[in-house]
């Protein structure tokens, strides 16, 4: 890119400099890292999605010893992925994950090397589509989240408030190699090299994301509505081995309530529960039969 209005050629150059010699110096070896197969790194970049690394170390492995291929996902039960992922972030995640493996494994098992294929598959959006092709593939792609936000925030827009995605995007674009030809310089390298530096940042520069347009506080979660939907799901699981395999209205909606007080939260009425039971139950999570609630 040239002109006022932007970082110039000479400027992005050394930019690429400035970030490929920061990613070699605060490089982390990530269990995800030391792997190309792209159902093993598509499972990391959902979980790092809304989890914190140090989280997902552990729970990314455990998870592909429940489910090692992408046939064995789609192959189990909903109820199963929803166990595994509990305390990993929203739940429409697993769903979508299992349905997306399901969609994988019909047409041949394979996760796609393409953009389009894979963002046409549910829960995959650009930025978790240019993960895998980067990192499993080695495919250039415009792979912005969180810590690659920061980085290009900091380093070219020092001086600006409000900046949009749509301007940072031709950035990315323009930045990523579009080659393996070096495999000191290659997409894989470079976006390894940006998300270090950009978790560097995090750390050390106060708020480095706030110049984004769309920065914003994130939401209370504890007493929130997602919270109770959370919880819900949780009390459902719990009574998944029960002889009836769930459990009634009445049951759930007390042992809501006593989770609310427990936390020092005021109660929820039986009303309510129900009402977050059929929200869950519009979105496939469970399903009443003869009264009783159902993953």
């Amino acid at each position: 890119m040239s002109g006022e209005s932007g970082p110039g050629g000479r400027r992005l150059a050394a930019f690429r400099e400035t970030v490929l010699a920061r990613g070699a110096e605060l490089y982390r070896d990530l269990p995800w890292r030391r792997t190309r197969d792209p159902y093993e790194i598509w499972i990391s970049e959902v979980m790092l999605q809304q989890t914190q690394t140090s989280r997902v170390d552990g729970r990314w492995q455990r998870w592909l010893q429940r489910f090692p291929t992408v046939r064995a996902l789609a192959s189990a039960d909903p109820a199963d992925v929803l166990d595994e992922w509990q305390g990993l972030g929203y739940n429409r995640r697993a769903l979508a994950l299992h349905r997306a493996a399901q969609a994988i494994a019909a047409a041949g098992g394979t996760v796609p090397a393409d953009a389009r294929a894979l963002e046409a598959l549910p829960g995959i959006g650009p930025a978790t589509a240019a993960g895998i092709l980067a990192f499993a593939y080695d495919l250039p792609g415009v792979y912005l989240e969180t810590n690659v936000r920061a980085v290009f925030l900091h380093e070219l827009f020092a001086d600006r408030d409000k900046v949009s995605d749509r301007e940072l995007v031709p950035l990315v674009r323009e930045t990523c190699p579009t080659s393996a030809d070096d495999p000191a310089d290659d997409p894989r390298t470079w976006y390894y090299a940006l998300l270090d530096y950009g978790a560097y940042l995090k750390r050390t520069v106060p708020n480095p994301s706030r110049r984004s347009s769309g920065h914003a506080r994130q939401s209370r979660f504890e007493g929130s509505h997602r919270q109770k939907r959370a919880e819900l799901l949780r009390l459902l699981l719990s009574h998944r081995d029960d002889a009836p395999g769930g459990a009634d209205l009445g049951t759930l909606a007390e042992e809501l309530a006593s989770e609310e007080l427990e936390a020092g939260r005021s109660g929820v009425k039986t009303a309510d529960v129900q009402a977050l039971l059929e929200e869950l139950s519009r979105e496939g999570f469970c399903r009443e039969e003869h009264g009783i609630w159902r993953l």
